[in-house]
C-alpha cells in the first residue's frame, strides 16, 4: 500500500498508462508493456516492505518498476505471450463473476495458456483487443481515483499486485461495465482505423490509381 499522499500520482499513472495502451497499444506496445511492466513490478516490490517505512516502500518500488519495464520491453514475445495469457485469465473471471461464483485454478490455468497461444498466432488484433480493453479498464480505475472514488483509489496505490487492477472498481455502480465495454470498442475503432497503421487495419486502403 502507498502512502496516502502518493495515492493520486499512482492514479495520474493509470490514467496515462491506460490512454495510451486504449489508444496507441498497438503502435506503442512495447512502451505499453513497459508500462505496466513498471506498474506491475512496482506494486510487487512495495508490498515486500512495510507500510510504515516510506522511503525504503517508495525506494523498492521504483526498483520493482524499473527491473518489470525492463523485463517486458527486452521480452516482447514473452512479453505478447503474457499479455494473451492476461487475457484468458481476465475472461474467465468475468465469466463467472457474472454467475457469482469463483473460477476453479485449472479453469484459468486452461484459459491463460489459450490466451497465450492464440495471441502468438494472432498477435495483431490479440494486442489490439487487449491493449484496448485493458487500457479503457486501467482508465476507469485511473479516472474514478482522480475523482475521489475510495474504493478505485485505494486499488490505484494497493500493495497488492491482484487489487491494484480489480474486476470491480465501483461496486453498486452499474454503468462502470457498460463504459468499460463503450471505451474498449472505441479503443480498438481508433486502433483498428488510425494508429494501428495500416498492418493496423482488418480491411486494408486501396492504393490511390494514378
Amino acid at each position: 500500500m502507498l502512502p496516502a499522499s502518493y495515492q493520486l500520482p499512482a492514479a495520474f499513472v493509470l490514467l496515462l498508462g491506460g490512454i495510451v495502451a486504449c489508444f496507441f497499444g498497438y503502435r506503442m506496445f512495447r512502451l505499453v508493456l513497459a508500462i505496466f511492466g513498471f506498474i506491475l513490478g512496482a506494486f510487487a516490490a512495495s508490498s515486500l516492505m512495510a507500510p510504515s517505512d516510506t522511503t525504503a516502500m517508495l525506494a523498492a518500488a521504483a526498483v520493482g518498476g524499473l527491473i518489470g519495464a525492463a523485463i517486458l520491453f527486452a521480452a516482447y514475445f514473452v512479453g505478447v505471450a503474457l499479455f494473451g495469457a492476461g487475457i484468458g485469465a481476465l475472461v474467465a473471471n468475468l465469466a463467472f463473476s457474472a454467475s457469482g461464483r469463483d473460477p476453479h485454478f485449472v479453469v484459468i490455468a486452461f484459459c491463460a495458456v489459450a490466451g497465450a497461444v492464440t495471441s502468438m498466432y494472432l498477435q495483431r488484433y490479440v494486442i489490439i483487443l487487449g491493449t484496448a480493453f485493458g487500457g479503457a479498464w486501467t482508465m476507469i480505475v485511473g479516472a474514478m481515483a482522480l475523482v475521489g472514488d475510495k474504493t478505485a483509489l485505494a486499488a490505484a496505490a494497493a500493495g497488492d499486485v491482484w487489487v491494484a487492477y480489480p474486476l470491480d472498481p465501483a461496486p453498486g455502480k452499474r454503468w462502470v461495465p457498460i463504459a468499460w465495454v463503450v471505451v474498449g470498442l472505441i479503443g480498438t475503432g481508433v486502433q483498428l482505423g488510425w494508429t494501428g497503421g495500416e498492418k493496423g487495419r482488418v480491411v486494408r486502403r486501396k492504393p490511390k490509381a494514378k
